[in-house]
């Protein structure tokens, strides 16, 4: 049974951080590379970053980079992204995001998570 169970997400000052957190079970998590997407209101969802599976290479969205980090726990099969001086444009729903690639494609998503970023 596959699940990719989020927390961390909430309410923050501008200017704050959080620090989200995915893990993953019922698949072999060291397989699969491992991302976060975000969706705002009335916007389309989009990749905030990326990890592969065993974290040699990241990237970013360009409005995150430099605030965001991503990493993960192979040993925990848990993923982490970590959000320092969070802007109210980074309000969104944040989803956990697992690709396999080989031997074939697959595809899990985690349920979401709100994070609000406010006065």
């Amino acid at each position: 049974q596959v699940q990719l169970v989020e927390s961390g997400g909430g309410l923050v000052q501008p200017g704050g951080s959080l620090r989200l957190s995915c893990a993953a079970f019922g698949f072999i998590f060291i397989s699969y590379d491992m991302s976060w997407y975000r969706q705002a209101p009335g916007k389309e969802r989009e990749l905030v970053a990326a990890i592969t599976s065993f974290g040699s290479r990241t990237n970013y969205e360009d409005s995150v980079t430099g605030r965001f980090t991503i990493s993960r726990d192979n040993a925990k099969n848990t993923v982490y992204l970590q959000m320092n001086s969070l802007k109210p444009e980074d309000t969104a729903v944040y989803y956990c995001n697992a690709d396999q690639r080989v031997p074939t494609f697959r595809s899990y998503w985690g349920q979401g998570t709100q994070v609000t970023v406010s006065s």
